[in-house]
């Protein structure tokens, strides 16, 4: 089992508690804006998770399917769905082999959603063919990703320790290796049973020309980078070395 489905197995209560996650409704208004808040769009999401995104789209009409590769998260996903009496279509799929052609209009994939936590760039890359794929002619991907300008200029392992909430996750033993872009460190959390999992973790950071290039090889016609802030993207902050995340729309 790799690290990323450890991870989140029986973390899926926890998860929604992590500070990382608590800029949803702002995320999505951002989302309701790039599809000009047309509601026959229909959106695929990405390692959807818990489903947070997915379920504050379809609380405002959206049509969304969301999948990912943890019966745990998405057993969270479907609770939180039926509570709030959403009827969402959440799938257990890999995002290296997504099943689907021409049938979305908008891809979104945030907060680390599958990309880039595989552990070579080809599987990585796997995730962006087939969310083009998964496009319509026209359709628009959104996603986030870790900027590789920041741990360049900046502690990864600093930035994660001021992020840190009572009961989150811990990282700890930060190495960034400048030949792969990938931070390695080891992530220590409590899941939704109360165990205790220490994990050895390493995801892949990404340059704006490296994402540039991917997307254009799977013909993307426009590709916008924008600094990604938490429940706040917009198209008005410009990249930074500062920034953690990259905010990246492209369109076919």
């Amino acid at each position: 089992m790799q690290w990323y489905e450890e991870l989140f197995t029986d973390y899926g209560e926890n998860y929604d508690k992590e500070s990382f996650t608590q800029g949803t409704v702002g995320e999505c208004d951002f989302i309701a804006k790039e599809t000009g808040n047309d509601k026959a769009m229909r959106i695929l999401d990405i390692g959807c998770g818990t489903g947070r995104h997915a379920i504050e789209l379809a609380r405002r009409g959206y049509s969304v399917t969301g999948v990912d590769l943890s019966e745990s998260q998405l057993k969270r996903a479907g609770e939180k769905a039926a509570a709030a009496g959403l009827c969402i279509d959440f799938r257990r799929c890999d995002a290296r082999d997504l099943p689907f052609a021409a049938e979305f209009d908008l891809a979104i994939m945030l907060c680390e959603g599958a990309f880039p936590l595989m552990e070579t760039d080809e599987m990585n890359f796997q995730i962006l063919q087939g969310a083009a794929r998964a496009l319509k002619p026209g359709g628009k991907f959104i996603f986030t990703t870790l900027n590789g300008l920041f741990p360049l200029f900046h502690s990864v392992r600093d930035f994660f320790a001021a992020q840190k909430q009572d009961g989150g996750a811990e990282y700890r033993d930060n190495t960034f290796d400048l030949m792969t872009f990938r931070d390695h460190n080891l992530t220590t959390l409590v899941d939704d049973q109360g165990n205790k999992k220490e994990l050895s973790c390493n995801e892949r950071y990404y340059v704006p020309s490296e994402i540039t290039w991917l997307l254009k090889s799977l013909g993307f016609a426009t590709i916008d980078i924008f600094g990604a802030r938490l429940g706040a993207f917009s198209r008005n902050d410009k990249l930074t070395t500062g920034d953690f995340e990259m905010l990246v729309i492209a369109g076919k």
